[in-house]
């Protein structure tokens, strides 16, 4: 049987590249896992758009995943394989109607394979990383934190 050789791990500056090129992904999705306030969890995947260093998703105002993450602000939201996966600690930033930011339904329908502008009870949670994770291999386990308290590690 082969012996599987990794790839040689990445260093932060290309973690960090590579983390922000994924999340800019056109017509790419998100597993967003919220929990309720009684700590029943929630997994869902979504379309994403990076706009402005913020994680946007669409979703129906009235559905777990908002009235989780409205209630709580908080979300860990997992991107990629699970041998490049990027994970992404998240607060709420703000809830928008999906019709009242033109600018931000614009960004959102360019990069998200589609359009909620126009559905009604539809909203934008426009998220802000707290923390950023990368890693392909074991041998990225280490040094995988690529930004903390909102800030890129340098």
């Amino acid at each position: 049987m082969p012996v599987y050789d990794p790839p040689p791990a990445r260093d932060r500056a290309t973690r960090q590249a590579d983390a922000r090129a994924l999340l800019a992904t056109p017509e790419i999705d998100v597993w967003v896992a919220t929990a309720s306030a009684a700590g029943v969890p929630h997994l869902v995947p979504v379309s994403l758009a990076w706009v402005g260093e913020r994680v946007v998703i669409a979703v129906e105002g009235g559905s777990i995943t908002a009235r989780n993450l409205i209630a709580s602000g908080v979300a860990r939201l997992g991107v990629g394989p699970t041998r490049d996966v990027v994970m992404v600690d998240v607060v709420l930033d703000r809830s928008v109607p999906v019709d009242e930011d033109p600018a931000l339904g614009a960004a959102y329908a360019g990069q998200a394979d589609w359009d909620p502008r126009g559905l009604a009870g539809y909203v934008f949670l426009v998220l802000r990383p707290e923390r950023i994770q990368a890693w392909r291999e074991s041998n990225e386990i280490a040094g995988r934190t690529i930004l903390r308290a909102g800030t890129w590690l340098s």
